[in-house]
């Protein structure tokens, strides 16, 4: 398979456990979670992925309506295609299933192709997700883990839909684990922490957690 048809860069492995594909979120590009996930997996290889749609010269990774609504085919041609594209990437550089660490826009994919296509991942930090797939009817989960992390004041992806992305995920079989931030739409150094721990637990074969929990609130 060929590595045509989307940008990216590739950071190879220093030594660290993880292989990460990153997903920005609206209007960043590959470049926008390098450090984030430098800090939350130091060593990890990464795959990060520059969306392929311009929404107002914002870059994206699928399209929506002017009011801000997906559609479904949409979602899941880019999930698609997105999918297919990381499969080609693993058969070239050789890593192993990766962890999806996406941002806003980019967690909405991560998590269409975790309900999509869950082999291909080996799990997901989706940050300021909501659910891409109204009555999907997707492959089971069959355990694959996954961390939805809202910011409490976010009125862009608000708690009240991660959790129900959670919720969802959960019901298709996988440990999903929710968490609310005291913080917005724009990551925080609680995020990196967050994610850190939560990879570390993974590591270990410690439990999920809970599905919806809120932290450090004051």
């Amino acid at each position: 398979m060929s590595l045509d048809g989307l940008a990216y860069s590739w950071h190879p492995s220093q030594g660290g456990r993880w292989s990460l594909l990153l997903l920005h979120g609206t209007g960043g590009d590959e470049d926008e979670l390098v450090p984030f996930a430098r800090a939350a997996a130091p060593g990890a290889s990464m795959l990060a992925v520059r969306g392929a749609v311009s929404e107002g010269g914002k870059l994206r990774h699928f399209a929506r309506h002017p009011d801000g609504r997906f559609e479904r085919s949409e979602v899941v041609r880019r999930a698609d295609e997105l999918a297919t594209f990381v499969a080609a990437a693993r058969s070239h550089y050789g890593f192993a299933p990766p962890v999806a660490l996406g941002f806003s826009n980019g967690a909405n994919i991560a998590a269409a192709i975790m309900l999509l296509h869950p082999a291909l991942l080996a799990g997901a930090i989706l940050l300021r997700a909501v659910p891409p797939l109204i009555g999907a009817a997707p492959a089971a989960l069959d355990g694959r883990r996954a961390v939805v992390v809202s910011g409490e004041t976010d009125s862009i992806a608000p708690p009240a839909l991660g959790a129900d992305l959670a919720l969802c995920l959960t019901k298709q079989g996988a440990e999903a684990a929710h968490h609310v931030l005291p913080c917005g739409h724009d990551l925080t150094a609680a995020d990196v922490t967050l994610a850190r721990d939560w990879l570390g637990s993974f590591a270990e074969g410690a439990p999920a957690g809970p599905v919806s929990t809120h932290l450090n609130r004051p």
